[in-house]
Formats: structure tokens, sequence, C-alpha cells
């Protein structure tokens, strides 16, 4: 018996929660992954998981050795790290999860530098807003705006994002320019964007001398997702709020107009997120890297 490809098919299989799932990331067909557990099962003489049809659970004896499993795991994974490191450049596949603004503006342009200085990594992207699992879906690492709520995970905080108000001006010519925010909330509609997970719609926020509001608004339509979002404010839809870098080739064609320049908003944080119990491999470390100093060298999107 493998018994290091049994340890990882378990440890797999109890992050993804099913069988299908854990031999789709491994990329192995899922009788050798139902294999190599029953072969990791009899060797150990215990049970490990209980199975079912609709899911997969892991006994207390299970759950004892699923955690001195990972850690050898990763033991394992710098030991070789360290080894290959001193010989060749980082190499193998990363799976990457981002929003499709922040990969369609940001990291697919400068990705041909990225893989002229690092020709033997291959990413798998996932451009999404939606809310990844990270350990369920054996993804690597996320590029997450906003706040965090899941302290599990680690984080990595590489840029804050300057907000803006805006809307197209055939909506201000017929609504008419909000001069206060309160104004949005009685007068006006918006183009809101909500969290895919959770169903919670985002407040504006606005901040001048010390006064703070947040407002709710009146939406008409909401979207998770930012280009979406964009693509409505520039219909005439609403007044939208948000990132700067989306919306700057507008503002500047005149598409959109910025509305309350003279207010603030609290600029949107940007963070790399990986899971607790993965090892930094060195394929993962020179991306995280990276894409930190691709964010920080990042021109400020003017208002």
């Amino acid at each position: 018996m493998d018994q290091f490809a049994a340890m990882r098919a378990f440890v797999r299989v109890v992050e993804a929660g099913s069988f299908t799932r854990a031999a789709a990331s491994l990329e192995t067909p899922k009788p050798t992954v139902t294999k190599l557990i029953q072969t990791l099962e009899q060797h150990l003489r215990t049970k490990l998981l209980n199975r079912t049809t609709r899911r997969v659970t892991v006994t207390p004896d299970g759950a004892a050795y699923y955690e001195r499993a990972i850690q050898l795991i990763a033991d394992l994974d710098e030991l070789d790290s360290s080894m290959a490191a001193a010989q060749t450049r980082p190499k193998g596949k990363l799976r990457i999860d981002m929003s499709g603004a922040l990969a369609n503006i940001f990291v697919i342009p400068a990705l041909p530098g990225f893989f002229a200085t690092y020709p033997d990594i291959q990413i798998d992207f996932g451009v999404s807003d939606r809310q990844t699992d990270l350990i369920g879906e054996n993804v690597d690492c996320v590029l997450r705006a906003g706040v965090l709520t899941d302290q599990s995970l680690i984080a990595r905080r590489i840029a804050e994002m300057p907000m803006v108000t805006c809307a197209a001006p055939s909506y201000l010519a017929r609504v008419g320019e909000p001069l206060h925010p309160l104004e949005i909330e009685q007068h006006h509609e918006t183009v809101t964007y909500f969290n895919a997970a959770t169903g919670r719609t985002f407040e504006f926020d606005f901040t001048r001398n010390g006064e703070t509001f947040e407002i709710k608004g009146r939406h008409r339509v909401a979207f998770n997702e930012g280009n979406a979002c964009v693509a409505a404010t520039l219909a005439g839809l609403g007044v939208a709020q948000g990132p700067a870098f989306m919306v700057e080739r507008y503002l500047a064609s005149g598409e959109l107009r910025a509305v309350l320049r003279d207010w603030t908003s609290e600029p949107l944080p940007l963070h790399v997120v990986y899971p607790p119990n993965r090892h930094l491999s060195s394929k993962l470390r020179v991306f995280v890297d990276w894409a930190a100093g691709l964010f920080a060298g990042a021109p400020v999107p003017q208002r």
C-alpha cells in the first residue's frame, strides 16, 4: 500500500465531504480513491469514515487521524519543496479564485510577466464573485475584496481600493444629481451589490467633516457580480457605489459621472486568503508575493 497516497486521499475526502469531489480535486478515478481509503482502514484496523448514500462523516478515530495526517503531509511537502527549491524553479499547478473584475483588469494582463519568471507553474482560475469553499473545493488561495468574516482562514492584506459613487449622465438628466447622501435614499434608485451566499445587500457609506451616513437606497436591480453592476449603471438604472478601478475608464470617457465628490467612502480592502492547514508551497508563495507586488504597484484610480 502507498500509505502517503492513501493518507492524501483520506484528507481530501474529509475536506471535500464526498468521495466524488475528492476524486475530482485529486484528478483520480473515484474507485481508486475508494480503494485507497478501504486499504488504509484495513491497515489501521479501524473505521475512519461513516458512509451513507448522501454524505460522508468522520469517525472519532478518523478525526484524530486527520489531525495528524495533515501535519505529516505538510511536513513532507515542506521537505520536498525545500529540496526542490535548491535545484529547480517552483513548478506545479495552482487553483486560484477571484472576481472577474480583478482578473480582467489587473491579473490577466500581468500574467505574461508572471509566466516569464515562473514558466513551470500552471494556474487554473475560478472567476466569479461567489464565496469559495477553499478547503472543500481544494482551492489554493483566493483574492477576496471586502471585510473578511471567516476568521479560520489566513489572510494577507495586499491593497485598499478607493470607492466612487457614480451614475450615467442619462440617469442624472432624468432624475437630477444628488447633492447630499440622504437624497439618494429619498429620491433616487440605486444599483446594488448583494452577497450571493447570504443575500445581504451592501450599503453606500459617506463621510465628510466627521459626519457619516450609511445609505441603504431603493434598488430596482441588485447583482452579485461587479461587472453586472457596472453594466446596469451604464444603462442608466441608478446610482452606484463601487471600486474606482472598475469605472475609471467610463468616468474618463464621460459614460459615467462621479457624484458627491466632496464626500469620501471607506476603501475596500483586498486580501489573499488561503486555508490554515495548507502548507504554503513554493509555487503558492511566489504567486502570493507576485500578487501583493502587482497590487502594490497598481496606479491609484482617479475619481
